[in-house]
């Protein structure tokens, strides 16, 4: 496959993927779909990591991974290495979302024990002994119902789009450097060789 060709399929696929990764941060805002106090958001979703570092630090890559492979090939030298510098971009970004919510998933959720004060309940706890493996202890949190699995499933979300963008756009930079280096693809350089 032509490094282009493969730069603009690296590049169709992060756009989904960071579309996902903006929708997942904002419903981090929303718990179980209630309207809260911002005191009382888990202090880990204003990291902005899927709006932010899964999100645009992702999009701005794709779309010169696009630009980059517009023509099917890589005769484009300069857009291959513009595009290795933003996939590094895309690759921190990446990064970035899948630090900050395996920290929410591990930290907890922030929410009401039922005394009416909104804290912590969780991130005290050893890994041995987190509410990730043990699910009798999420009747701790009793406001906002479902705080617990709504920020278990949606940090994972994160976590896993944030490593599949880093993935790629990893690969992307070994992509971009093979078409920077190489500058045409296999067939052209066939055409020309056969040419002369």
């Amino acid at each position: 496959m032509c490094t282009g060709k493969c730069s603009r399929c690296i590049g169709i696929t992060l756009f989904p993927l960071a579309a996902c990764a903006i929708v997942s941060n904002i419903l981090l805002f929303f718990p179980n779909g209630q309207v809260l106090q911002l005191s009382e958001i888990t202090d880990l979703v204003w990291f902005f990591q899927g709006i932010l570092g899964a999100g645009i630090l992702v999009i701005l890559p794709a779309f010169m991974m696009l630009g980059a492979g517009g023509a099917g090939c890589c005769a484009n030298r300069c857009g291959m290495l513009l595009s290795v510098l933003l996939a590094l971009l895309g690759f921190a970004g990446g990064v970035y979302c899948a630090v900050f919510s395996s920290m929410g998933l591990i930290g907890g959720p922030l929410c009401d024990t039922g005394d009416g004060e909104y804290l912590y309940p969780f991130r005290n706890n050893t890994l041995e002994y987190n509410y990730l493996f043990n699910q009798t202890t999420w009747s701790i949190c009793k406001e906002p119902e479902n705080i617990i699995l709504w920020n278990i499933v949606l940090f994972s979300i994160l976590l896993a789009l944030g490593v599949i963008e880093a993935i790629l756009c990893s690969i992307q930079v070994i992509n971009g450097l093979t078409g920077f280096v190489c500058g045409t693809c296999m067939r052209r350089r066939k055409t020309n060789i056969s040419g002369m």
